[in-house]
């Protein structure tokens, strides 16, 4: 089976916001076989309940497998962790941007939705990915650069450090992210 993507927005999030649709593009552009779902959002349809609903969707579809790059922002690399390591499924890698666990203060709303994603066992992961990239920034104005640096020290093979990066996303000015596309390509090449 051929290597799919899979990219995954985060808290309050669409696959049509931030860097999700520059990548959709570069990436099929490629003939790459690329999904983003749309995963239900605000407080009462935000879990990692629903969440995982939609995803179980595409695993028990055969589209997530030992071939799957997962690209994933914000709440939604402690929600692929909790996912992949609940479901005993193996990935090829894992390209995780501005990730935390058991993070609260960003606000009511926020911690709200968030909290059923967290796990106890995060470096569990480790045990279904071989290579987990984590991208964080040292000004992310929601997490702080040391909840970041805690997530990327538990899970990740690599760390990139990008000095004013916000939390990476449209806000930040990251509507194109090409440094994620350079780790995708990097990655096809092992």
């Amino acid at each position: 089976m051929r290597e799919n993507y899979f990219l995954i927005h985060g808290s309050f999030g669409n696959p049509y916001v931030n860097w999700l649709p520059y990548l959709y593009k570069e990436l099929c552009e490629r003939n790459k076989e690329v999904y983003v779902p749309d995963f239900p959002t605000g407080v009462g349809f935000q879990n990692y309940e629903n969440w995982s609903k939609l995803l179980k969707v595409y695993l028990d579809a055969g589209l997530i497998t030992e071939n799957t790059v997962i690209l994933a922002h914000s709440i939604a690399p402690v929600f692929i962790c909790k996912f992949l390591i609940k479901n005993k499924v193996k990935v090829k890698r894992l390209i995780f941007v501005c990730g935390f666990n058991n993070y609260l203060g960003i606000n009511d709303e926020y911690d709200n939705v968030n909290c059923s994603m967290y796990l106890k066992n995060l470096g569990d992961v480790k045990a279904y990915c071989d290579e987990i990239i984590c991208f964080y920034s040292k000004n992310d104005p929601y997490v702080s650069y040391e909840v970041e640096k805690e997530f990327a020290d538990t899970v990740a093979t690599k760390q990139v450090v990008i000095a004013d990066g916000g939390h990476l996303n449209s806000e930040s000015g990251y509507r194109e992210f090409p440094e994620l596309l350079k780790y995708i390509e990097e990655g096809e090449n092992k």
